[in-house]
């Protein structure tokens, strides 16, 4: 078969009608269709975790593939990466005897309130220490706020523990009081990378990002 008739028999299936995505698509001759026969699924994360809950009996077949990783989250959530990172260098420090090497890359970080006993043996060894605490769901500098004296957690312990599943989830970290800047502001990157496989781990990265200041 030809190229053309190849892409022609590309199925793909979305649940947004215009976007970047869906043109880039149509440009490759892909068909979109409304049925189970689809190729390529974009679909929001709602839409995957309810159509691939483990009671919906529904599975990918061998020549479909949708645009997230089971537990794709826990790369986006400030808890779950920072178990995911501490995870990592404890398996690879056992071959590199390097896994006390991960405050050269991570701030001492705490999960709270779970790691809340823990991170007050923490701060008593270095009462000094100035903290910053954010949200573990939440971006743009909502909700965050600097801790220096352990009565500021305190009553928010007091407020959290026991309450169930509601309970507010953080990360307290060790505030970097000494940050790399650019024309004396903080900056962070931002890189775009696209993951086609976790075994083997085959990723793509854009050659462009970009470069994100502070305003202050």
């Amino acid at each position: 078969r030809t190229i053309p008739e190849i892409r022609s028999m590309v199925k793909y299936k979305a649940d947004v009608e215009k976007g970047v995505v869906t043109r880039a698509f149509e440009r490759k001759g892909w068909t979109r269709t409304e049925d189970d026969d689809w190729n390529i699924g974009w679909f929001n994360v709602g839409n995957i975790r309810a159509m691939f809950h483990p009671d919906s009996g529904i599975r990918l077949g061998d020549f479909q593939m949708v645009n997230h990783f089971p537990n794709h989250w826990e790369l986006t959530r400030k808890d779950t990466m920072v178990k995911n990172i501490k995870r990592y260098m404890r398996e690879t420090g056992r071959e590199t005897g390097e896994a006390d090497r991960l405050d050269q890359f991570v701030p001492v970080t705490y999960n709270l309130p779970a790691d809340y006993n823990l991170f007050v043996e923490e701060f008593k060894r270095n009462p000094s220490s100035v903290w910053i605490m954010k949200p573990t769901n939440q971006a743009q500098g909502r909700g965050i706020f600097i801790v220096n004296k352990l009565s500021q957690l305190k009553k928010w312990s007091q407020g959290t523990r026991g309450v169930g599943t509601n309970v507010p989830v953080y990360v307290i970290s060790r505030y970097v009081d000494n940050p790399l800047l650019v024309g004396g502001k903080k900056f962070d990157l931002r890189l775009y990378v696209l993951v086609t496989s976790y075994r083997p781990l085959r990723v793509y990265m854009y050659m462009h990002g970009f470069a994100r200041f502070s305003n202050v």
